[in-house]
């Protein structure tokens, strides 16, 4: 599901990547970033912990594959590089450049939105979105079968509108899809157009995959 979080002046903030392991013994680190372009993610700002709280200024240094390697203030060595690993890095949702339009968007706002069925009748709400490596798909917990979420193709077909004015969304679910039973993710896919995928949307993340530790953001929106 989406990772926002909220510090305590109720800020939301966003997950755009974490450090996955120290590099070296002089305390820099390797970070996995959910910018298209890693080096995107020192662009924001200051970075700061899941609380809000710790605060992070990276410095690039250089890549390793598809990592980025950048040193931290105050961290000089090894040891303290290694107390990091795992440490998800997130900013403000407000240092996200603003979209222009009314088809984008991040996907960090869909969370929360109301789902209604392309009849009007309330379908569920958006628990997240997620790309489990087979495209983005758009986890929606049920309205009328409490504690069951369906997973949904986020495409054009499937998801023809978002109304983030109205807090909505409208989806067109594949016939048959609760008549499946594949336990309570229902992680069923089906093909078809993927929504425009742009820089902005993914370097907002609020959409996560957490059983494999990745977290992206990718769908309609202004490139940054």
């Amino acid at each position: 599901m989406a990772d926002t979080r909220k510090s305590k002046t109720d800020d939301a903030f966003v997950c755009v990547g974490m450090i996955t392991a120290p590099h070296g013994v002089r305390g820099a680190v390797r970070v996995k970033s959910y910018t298209v372009d890693p080096d995107n993610l020192v662009g924001y700002g200051p970075l700061f912990d899941a609380k809000g709280q710790a605060k992070f200024k990276l410095s690039p240094v250089g890549h390793v594959r598809d990592q980025l390697i950048a040193k931290i203030d105050g961290v000089n060595d090894r040891d303290a590089a290694e107390r990091l690993r795992g440490t998800k890095l997130y900013v403000p949702r407000t240092a996200l450049p603003e979209t222009e339009d009314e088809d984008e968007f991040y996907l960090a706002d869909l969370v929360g939105l109301k789902a209604h069925h392309v009849d009007g009748s309330l379908f569920g709400t958006v628990r997240g979105v997620a790309d489990f490596g087979a495209g983005d798909v758009i986890e929606i917990a049920l309205e009328e079968v409490r504690g069951k979420v369906v997973v949904l193709p986020f495409t054009k077909e499937v998801v023809p509108d978002v109304v983030l004015s109205e807090r909505k969304l409208v989806v067109n679910p594949p016939e048959g899809l609760l008549q499946e039973e594949e336990g309570p993710g229902n992680r069923t896919r089906r093909p078809g157009s993927s929504r425009k995928d742009s820089q902005a949307d993914r370097d907002s993340d609020a959409v996560t995959a957490d059983a494999v530790g990745a977290e992206t953001a990718t769908g309609s929106g202004k490139e940054a």
